[in-house]
């Protein structure tokens, strides 16, 4: 098949999942290669859903979102909380650079970078000097060096490489120096930047709020504290503020997360940054979860604070955790397994994901084929306790073009046409795959919960088995070939009854001392030729 026909497929298909998952937008990019492709809608993680909420929140109480910055310098820290300012500095975290060094080429370097098998001359060793002294300013970019004195030297990346390894030590062995810039602990750090440019360029009241992440160089990280998280909050400026204005918002968040009562605590740790006596605590009470929550903290900005960014307006600042609110909202524990589950979180897989990870193996891909199966299926459900030796036609006529007949057989004497166990359904319970017998009472205490609480696959050994054997006489009848014997024993294996597990869930199923057990006798036989 060529490209564009490749491509045309892609595309089609492409559309084609793309309008069935509900979407009206069409992409403006598609896989081409890969023209079966299909695009399921994807999963969204429990954080950034809160913080979605907690946005449309904002923006439903008539906030303007605003991005603070990010970096902030030490001096900020001091101006905003006062003598309390080591304190905080204590866990923040500090940015450090590699410098930029002044890096010389005398002969003994020549004699190095001629010996790594570089043909040198005068022009191409001003043209070092030229990316050295750029790189000093800042001209040059670390992440370029390399190229361009590769370039310098007309060599090749590879060998420019070497040169700086093997001649300029000094550029390996740098160390980082730290600066006087902060991440950002508090976004309170980041509102007082902000309100500095904005508040006399705003008709007042003015109404922000942000919802980004801020840095905390904790002790260590568990299940309620991790070094990054993200602050959503808001302030109100405005000529006058009073307390209740933060009630009233603290109010109207929660109840848009379905809170429905409300205590306001006045907050031991009582900031600098804020009014003496207007820092207070928020607890919610969740009608679900039955128990009070401390969810956020509001409070009026000092003036001495605001006074040294040159705000004569009086401002009240309302922050809560998004991962405060996720992990209530959604009952976890560990702050940890919610926003890192991959790493954190012990892997588990439900039985309905499992049930969509277990297939049929070989199936017809024809019309011909299908009818075949369906034919194999109603004559096996029909005969299979007959008693042996048996034989029943199942399909006898034009196949694929040929003229065939297939029939269901057991040679053997004082037996059935199928083995006990040909019926069995498969079952997904508690990450355990299982058959299950439907021909006789359950004695087995898995089997029973597996029937009574599991989820059934749909899948029969008869039906798997006979989309197996359909397949067969497909590839019989195009391979040329006169006949064709198909015996299925006994089960032991997913592969017996013609079933495939994805890769990930026999992963989890071995790695968490599950169990694969679809044992039974299955005894079938059929036998195909050509006419």
């Amino acid at each position: 098949m060529d490209k564009k026909k490749i491509i045309k497929l892609a595309k089609k298909d492409f559309e084609k999942a793309w309008i069935e998952s509900g979407k009206l937008i069409k992409p403006a990019h598609h896989d081409q290669q890969h023209p079966r492709l299909r695009f399921n809608t994807g999963k969204s993680h429990i954080l950034y859903d809160t913080i979605w909420q907690i946005r449309q929140g904002y923006l439903q109480l008539g906030f303007h979102e605003t991005i603070n910055p990010l970096f902030v310098e030490e001096e900020h820290i001091y101006k905003q909380f006062g003598p309390e300012a080591p304190a905080v500095l204590d866990r923040c975290f500090y940015l450090a650079g590699l410098p930029r060094p002044d890096i010389g080429i005398g002969m003994a370097k020549i004699e190095k970078i001629e010996a790594l098998g570089v043909d040198v001359n005068e022009d191409r060793i001003k043209n070092l000097q030229e990316i050295f002294r750029g790189y000093k300013k800042g001209y040059v970019d670390g992440d370029d060096l390399v190229h361009d004195v590769s370039a310098s030297l007309e060599v090749d990346d590879h060998i420019g490489l070497r040169v700086l390894e093997k001649v300029f030590p000094e550029i390996q062995e740098l160390q980082p120096l730290p600066s006087r810039t902060t991440l950002r602990s508090h976004m309170t750090s980041g509102w007082f930047m902000s309100l500095q440019n904005t508040h006399n360029h705003s008709k007042l009241p003015l109404k922000l709020f942000s919802i980004d992440r801020c840095f905390r160089r904790e002790q260590k990280e568990d299940s309620s504290h991790l070094m990054s998280y993200h602050s959503a909050s808001c302030v109100v400026v405005d000529n006058e503020v009073s307390l209740d204005v933060g009630k009233a918002i603290s109010e109207s968040l929660l109840e848009y997360f379905g809170f429905s009562s409300f205590k306001f605590i006045p907050d031991e740790k009582k900031s600098k940054y804020y009014i003496p006596e207007t820092q207070t605590e928020v607890y919610g009470y969740h009608p679900k979860l039955k128990e009070w929550i401390e969810i956020a903290t509001f409070g009026l900005y000092s003036p001495i604070a605001l006074s040294k960014y040159g705000i004569d307006e009086e401002v009240m600042n309302l922050g809560l955790g998004a991962e405060r609110i996720a992990m209530v909202l959604n009952n976890i524990n560990d702050i940890r397994e919610m926003v890192y589950p991959h790493i954190y979180k012990k892997w588990e897989i439900t039985d309905r994901d499992l049930a969509t990870m277990l297939h049929i193996n070989y199936y017809p891909v024809t019309e011909d084929g299908k009818l075949l199966m369906n034919r194999i299926i109603s004559v096996w459900n029909k005969n299979k306790s007959s008693e042996s030796p048996c034989k029943f036609k199942i399909f006898s006529g034009d196949f694929l073009g040929k003229n065939i007949t297939l029939k269901a057989v057991e040679e053997e004497s004082n037996t059935r046409l199928l083995g006990p166990a040909a019926s069995n359904q498969v079952y997904i319970y508690q990450g355990n795959i299982i058959g299950v017998p439907v021909t006789k009472k359950l004695d087995d205490p898995l089997i029973k919960k597996a029937v009574a609480n599991g989820i059934p696959t749909n899948i029969s050994y008869l039906g798997a088995l006979a989309a197996h054997a359909a397949y067969k006489v497909e590839e019989m009848v195009v391979s040329g070939h006169d006949d064709l014997k198909i015996r299925s024993t006994i089960a032991r294996s997913l592969s017996d009854i013609n079933l495939q597990l994805d890769n990930v869930a026999l992963n989890y199923i071995t790695g968490n001392n599950k169990e694969i057990d679809i044992r039974g006798p299955i005894f079938s036989t059929l036998i195909c030729k050509r006419n």
